[in-house]
């Protein structure tokens, strides 16, 4: 199974939100270069991200993104999940349809393995996933100097 960007994206962008020291202020365009990605992309992850309620933004001097709590206690699973929304890996009911659509045990047996892919993620904390050596290193990204 592949993530689409849009979830890679949000994954990243949560996990350098993770080790932001609280008293620290990082912006969407601070975010968005530090893992090298365009700004407008990164701009849609970030609302996304705060309409689920993961993350904070505060306007002004001094603004900047936060992780919530519940963004740091979610599991990688439900946010993979809701991230990824309810399609499945084929499009048995494309256009064209499939033929073998009425008859087919593929379709089921990649549905069940999609959700075995999220049951493995549904432990793993956001938290989690920022321990020791992915979190210094996270500290350590900065943005590429433009040419």
């Amino acid at each position: 199974m592949r993530l689409t960007k849009f979830t890679d994206l949000a994954l990243r962008a949560v996990m350098r939100l993770a080790v932001t020291a609280p008293e620290e202020s990082v912006t969407t365009r601070e975010v968005a270069e530090s893992m090298d990605v365009p700004y407008a992309h990164m701009a849609k992850v970030v609302t996304r991200l705060q309409h689920l309620g993961v993350v904070e933004a505060r306007r002004g001097r001094g603004g900047g993104l936060a992780l919530t709590e519940l963004g740091r206690r979610s599991s990688v699973g439900w946010l993979t999940r809701t991230l990824e929304g309810e399609e499945e890996v084929v499009a048995c009911e494309g256009d064209p349809p499939c033929p073998l659509r009425t008859a087919c045990r593929l379709r089921g047996a990649l549905r069940e393995a999609q959700e075995a892919f999220y049951r493995a993620l549904d432990p793993l904390t956001v938290a989690e996933l920022v321990s020791s050596p992915t979190g210094p290193l996270l500290l350590t990204l900065t943005p590429r100097p433009t040419p």
